[in-house]
Formats: structure tokens, C-alpha cells, sequence
């Protein structure tokens, strides 16, 4: 299994645009790509510019599919201006 966290920050007044958008990005991972067993976005209403990513893979080969998927790039392309800041990180369990 592979495991990747995303924290974003926003720039202000985007976090609405940013949701809906993560929203659909989550949905279409889930759907098309097989390889892709769980993204949860999570936000905290105390922190509006903080969005914190929770995405579980097969492997690290279904991810690096996630990042060339058409429906991945369009969604980085679209938030890339609502973006302030993002570190991603990747976790990997042996079963």
C-alpha cells in the first residue's frame, strides 16, 4: 500500500472555488482509477486557508498513474492560482 498526505494552503477568498473543485478531483480519482482505494479531504473550519489530503494507493505505480491522468492535471492546473503553499508527503506499508 502506498499512502500520500497533502496539506494546502489557500490564498484568501479561494476556499469555496478550491473545495468544489477538490471535491470533483476526489470523486474522479475514485471512479477512474482502480489503484486509488481512498481520498478524503478534510478541512477545519477554525483554519479556512488549511486543507489537509489523505489519499491510499495500491502502489506507488497506481499514484504515479494518478499524477498522469488527464482529470489530475486539469484539477492542478485550475487550482495551481488558489494555491499558497502545498507539501506532500508519502507513506509506504508493506502487507
Amino acid at each position: 500500500m502506498y499512502c500520500v498526505t497533502v496539506n494546502f494552503t489557500l490564498r484568501p477568498a479561494t476556499r469555496a472555488a478550491f473545495m468544489e473543485r477538490m471535491r470533483q478531483q476526489a470523486a474522479e480519482s475514485l471512479e477512474r482509477e482502480p489503484g486509488c482505494r481512498v481520498f478524503d479531504v478534510w478541512t477545519d473550519e477554525d483554519r479556512e486557508d488549511q486543507i489537509f489530503l489523505y489519499e491510499v494507493y495500491d502502489d506507488r505505480a497506481a499514484f504515479d498513474a494518478h499524477l498522469k491522468s488527464a482529470h489530475f492535471r486539469s484539477f492542478d492546473a485550475e487550482v495551481a492560482d488558489m494555491v499558497a503553499a502545498k507539501e506532500v508527503q508519502t507513506w509506504s506499508r508493506k502487507t
